[in-house]
């Protein structure tokens, strides 16, 4: 009993193309998983970093906004920054739960000393008030220079948007926000990123006891006492060995494409 293989055309060609198919969706998805891998490592070492002085990034970053191309080359680094709060600008990103509690993401212009430039600043989480979803939890601001550390970020992150965003305002609550939209909500000059502090602002001197109140409620703290806000920041969902699993997948079916092709174009023969 001999046993021969039988060339079909169309089962030839439907091979190929899952075959096509099954390499290239895997190729893509290995150059994800080395793409997470490089950010992983960028993430590391910028953590480790000795906290870079926005000062002097880029020559006098303080003085002049960075373009896309220096702020994506500092993302995720360590950074400090001297300046106050602009205290009449605060923004509430909605739709941010932190430990399965509901709250606000607590973001505000930050303008860098001795420069008109500002830097939108995520100061830190706020539970919501479940009665008054609009009446804000007290917090304190610092009052006057202070220095503080944090990440930079290139976005504050993103939620789906339902129906269109609400106009963007001093103590709006809004689900996204970019430092592009506050700059011409606020007609200020904005840093192209955004930084995650990731401690108490330090005043630089006492402040002065004619301030305004806070804006954010009736209470006013201590001022330049911030420690109460949440900064436990959520780390970036890399996903590495999601993408390498993936990949398996589709060499995988590759593979399995060939071999059905071969087993089933044997016939046996007399």
């Amino acid at each position: 009993m001999r046993i021969g293989f039988r060339f079909r055309l169309v089962p030839c060609i439907a091979t190929v193309l899952v075959v096509a198919l099954g390499v290239s969706l895997g190729n893509w998805q290995q150059r994800r998983a080395e793409q997470k891998t490089a950010l992983q490592h960028k993430l590391a070492e910028g953590n480790a970093a000795a906290p870079l002085s926005l000062s002097s990034a880029g020559g006098g970053a303080a003085a002049l906004p960075l373009d896309a191309a220096a702020a994506a080359a500092i993302e995720y680094r360590r950074v400090r920054l001297t300046g106050e709060f602009r205290r009449d600008w605060p923004l509430y990103l909605d739709n941010r739960p932190y430990q399965g509690r509901a709250g606000f993401y607590l973001l505000m212009p930050f303008r860098m000393a001795g420069s008109d430039v500002h830097v939108l600043v995520e100061r830190g989480w706020l539970p919501r008030n479940m009665a008054q979803r609009e009446q804000m939890q007290p917090y304190s601001t610092p009052v006057g220079q202070v220095t503080l550390e944090g990440i930079v970020k290139l976005s504050a992150g993103h939620v789906m948007q339902l129906g269109s965003a609400a106009p963007l305002a001093p103590g709006a609550i809004v689900q996204n926000v970019e430092p592009a939209q506050l700059a011409a909500a606020g007609a200020m000059v904005v840093q192209a990123f955004v930084v995650e502090q990731s401690g108490p602002a330090v005043p630089l001197a006492s402040p002065d006891p004619a301030e305004p109140a806070n804006v954010a409620g009736p209470a006013k703290p201590a001022a330049g006492d911030d420690a109460k806000l949440v900064r436990d920041w959520p780390a970036p969902a890399l996903g590495v060995e999601k993408h390498r699993g993936y990949a398996f997948q589709w060499y995988a079916l590759a593979l399995m494409a060939v071999l059905f092709f071969v087993f089933t174009g044997f016939r046996r023969g007399k």
